[in-house]
């Protein structure tokens, strides 16, 4: 039975201010959390029906923790409203942009973007398209909510993440920036670039004033329909993929 403590706690982390102040966040969902499992993600506990755990097979990460909980207890602790069988917890590990790391390599810089679901999505993109890491500005929706890590579909612990002020780690690398702009060189034509940055703003804002000075090469992605914008992880996928095709020899 889970004792008033341990529920409290797990309620708390809903927030950000308790997930920083414990280092702790949540994972919730049969799917997403076998997902992270098979990502070797090193989970600190996992709060499950009895079911759930009969169920898991294969390969997992260590755990640490195994508490059998029962569905009532599951609808208490549960962040859905529709309650999951199983809930991880994990610890908050942010990884610090060292001196030169943009120089080599692609990486997929986020300015100020705010919707954890795009957020999530990016980290997927990058995933898929092999980059080499995230870099995230302190607006960015943090890393550790919940709907961030769902819409990720495990890319969360597979891609390498930093957040970091956005202008000054632009100003001190020297590989090309590359920032959508409607006046930019078509994207479907951009050279090989084995080292690049990819910077995406928010879909409302577009990049922040500091970040776009310091955009090298403006690329833009032809508009044939009368769509005002495209969403900001569409928008990069476009990018990205345009970047690889270019590496790649006909």
């Amino acid at each position: 039975m889970l004792t008033k403590a341990e529920l409290q706690r797990l309620r708390s982390l809903r927030e950000k201010k308790s997930r920083e102040a414990l280092g702790l966040f949540l994972v919730e969902g049969e799917k997403v959390v076998t997902e992270l499992l098979a990502a070797k993600f090193p989970f600190t506990e996992i709060y499950a029906t009895p079911a759930w755990f009969h169920s898991l097979v294969g390969d997992a990460a260590p755990l640490p923790r195994r508490i059998e909980i029962t569905p009532d207890e599951m609808v208490r602790i549960s962040h859905f409203p529709t309650p999951s069988t199983v809930l991880a917890v994990g610890q908050i590990s942010r990884l610090a942009l060292a001196p030169g790391t943009l120089d080599r390599g692609l990486t997929l810089a986020l300015d100020g973007v705010q919707d954890p679901g795009n957020v999530g999505t990016l980290l997927r993109v990058a995933d898929w398209f092999a980059f080499d890491r995230v870099v995230l500005s302190p607006d960015c929706a943090d890393l550790f909510h919940q709907k961030v890590i769902n819409a990720s579909m495990g890319s969360f612990a597979r891609v390498r993440t930093h957040t970091a002020d956005l202008a000054p780690a632009l100003a001190a690398t020297a590989a090309p920036i590359l920032g959508c702009d409607l006046a930019g060189e078509d994207v479907h034509a951009l050279p090989p670039l084995h080292d690049a940055i990819v910077v995406i703003g928010s879909e409302g804002r577009g990049l922040s004033p500091a970040v776009a000075a310091r955009v090298t090469r403006h690329v833009t992605i032809p508009r044939l329909g009368d769509a005002e914008s495209l969403n900001a992880a569409i928008a990069a996928a476009i990018v990205c993929d345009n970047l690889r095709r270019a590496q790649t020899p006909p």
